[in-house]
């Protein structure tokens, strides 16, 4: 008799699609003992992580060794294992849905999360109120992640929004970069700074009133639902973490299962 599978397990099809996309052994040059441990377990085990919220100490004893775990979620952030995975399931979606793989227009956004006494890098964003971090991320216009940087809350949004958008351009994510939609947080010196080193047009999506309340603003509503979507993970109901990038890791990791269920209806 084998065990149930877990919620957050990949099904055989999605492992199929996935496999190919992580390193497969050491790079080139390094030694080092054959791997041992079954990969597909160590994926499962850090998205029971993602989705549970569980400590690294209490991942499913029948999943592979915590340190084991922790081991190669780091790995891969320090690799860009995250990134690259994240950028080959979002073509395929793209292409999935009938659209081009490389987008064309972009949606920023940022969202507040309170950290905990874990420590790490923080602040206090007086305008939403918030002791912690902030998660900027970048989307195309299905809501498909295209970069992240979790930083201290205190931090401007205009500098948080040229950081995700430098490193877009650092990673080279699209050769169609034509209009990146934001709110008016990110309005000032970002715009020509946007346009004139990074080649996007950026435009500010505003209010139409003064009246105070929600507002639906045109395509705000793309890169409010990805915070949806990750919201639905527990592992990202705070920022939990010490490093930001480990934080940034988990929000990879999420899209990458959302990417997966989206290639396997």
């Amino acid at each position: 008799m084998t065990d149930a599978p877990y919620p957050s397990d990949l099904t055989d099809e999605q492992w199929i699609i996935l496999a190919p996309l992580l390193p497969s052994g050491p790079p080139p040059g390094q030694v080092g003992r054959p791997r041992v441990v079954d990969l597909r377990a160590v994926v499962n085990a850090i998205l029971s992580v993602t989705r549970t919220g569980c400590q690294w100490r209490a991942v499913p004893h029948d999943l592979p060794n915590c340190h084991t775990v922790s081991w190669y979620h780091r790995k891969w952030r320090d690799d860009g294992t995250w990134e690259r995975v994240t950028d080959v399931l979002r073509r395929r979606v793209r292409a999935h849905a009938g659209r081009d793989p490389e987008p064309s227009v972009a949606i920023i956004d940022s969202q507040s999360v309170k950290t905990t006494e874990r420590g790490g890098w923080s602040g206090y964003d007086a305008g939403k109120k918030v002791n912690g971090r902030t998660r900027h991320i970048l989307v195309d216009t299905m809501g498909l992640l295209l970069r992240v940087v979790v930083h201290a809350a205190d931090v401007q949004d205009r500098d948080g929004a040229r950081w995700v958008v430098a490193r877009a351009e650092r990673d080279q994510l699209t050769h169609r970069r034509e209009r990146i939609w934001a709110d008016g947080g990110d309005a000032g010196k970002l715009v020509d700074g946007v346009q004139e080193h990074d080649g996007w047009c950026l435009d500010i999506v505003r209010r139409t009133d003064d009246e105070p309340g929600f507002e639906l603003r045109p395509h705000r509503g793309i890169v409010e639902r990805t915070f949806g979507w990750l919201g639905r993970d527990l592992r990202l109901s705070k920022d939990y973490e010490f490093y930001t990038g480990v934080a940034e890791a988990f929000i990879y990791a999420a899209m990458i299962h959302l990417s997966l269920r989206r290639l396997t209806g």
